[in-house]
């Protein structure tokens, strides 16, 4: 199945180089699903006294876009390598992803 690829998604949360992380993922479905938990942990954060937060697609594309940098790296068994992605393609995959979970 094309969908379980391992990914990497890489980001930095602010200018300081410092704060470039990376997290890795059995395919990229749980690669979005952990975009996703990773702004509902900074929502949480940011509102400790909401208990059921609430997002739509625009908050969660200003997340990203917020982020100093973020891309993903996705293998491909065929080449045998890991292929790049851009934001754009992030944002597309967690609005694939999302309104696959709504339906």
């Amino acid at each position: 199945m094309a969908n379980n690829r391992h990914t990497i998604i890489l980001m930095q949360t602010s200018q300081n180089r410092a704060t470039r992380t990376f997290m890795d993922y059995a395919s990229i479905s749980q690669a979005m699903d952990g975009i996703c938990a990773l702004y509902e942990k900074k929502l949480k954060e940011l509102n400790p006294a909401i208990r059921n937060l609430s997002y739509d697609i625009m908050d969660l594309y200003n997340f990203i876009d917020g982020l100093a940098d973020m891309s993903a790296l996705v293998y491909d068994s065929s080449i045998h390598a890991y292929l790049p992605h851009d934001r754009q393609w992030i944002k597309q995959r967690t609005f694939q992803h999302l309104k696959k979970l709504a339906h």
